[in-house]
């Protein structure tokens, strides 16, 4: 919890100056390099949670591995940096991803089901979400094995479960009283 503060923080203040220096794109895109780099590199990862390796030093990594960065990110993640706080820059733009959705307006949601829903599912599923937020949707569609059937729907820290699996704990918890 106290790490995703801190992210939240960070990410909040680099979203104020992005958008007043009118770079929310370009750092947008230089966050989600960031992120790429760290989903794909374990050596990154050690390099960001090494306490051996001084801050000087992981500047200057950091300066070739980013060297494209937008000033603002590079002079970012060299404050971050020099703060000691560098394994939270993945976390940091992880939540700079989605203050700057929410800054846009759009919702993202996830669709969990068992298969491929029906296009016509699909659709009365979108409406129904769309009736309660307010902005553009950003849908992304998971197949779970284990469901059986049904569907859940995610958004932000609201979950609408109507799977099957879930249908038959509740069955078997109302049982078993």
């Amino acid at each position: 919890m106290k790490g995703s503060k801190i992210a939240s923080r960070y990410a909040t203040a680099l979203l104020e100056l992005s958008i007043e220096q009118n770079k929310v794109e370009q750092v947008l895109a230089d966050m989600k390099y960031l992120l790429e780099v760290n989903n794909e590199t374990r050596d990154f990862q050690l390099l960001l949670d090494s306490p051996i390796v001084k801050s000087d030093k992981k500047i200057a990594i950091f300066g070739e591995l980013f060297g494209q960065f937008e000033e603002i990110s590079t002079a970012f993640v060299n404050l971050i940096t020099t703060n000691r706080r560098e394994n939270h820059l993945p976390s940091i733009a992880d939540a700079f991803d989605l203050q700057v959705k929410e800054y846009k307006g759009i919702v993202p949601i996830t669709i969990v089901s068992a298969k491929q829903l029906e296009d016509s599912t699909r659709r009365i599923i979108l409406e129904k979400v769309e009736k309660s937020v307010t902005g553009q949707l950003e849908v992304t569609e998971l197949i779970d094995d284990s469901l059986i059937g049904g569907f859940i729907v995610q958004m932000g820290d609201k979950q609408i479960d109507a799977s099957v699996a879930s249908q038959f704990n509740e069955l078997k918890q109302r049982l078993t009283r």
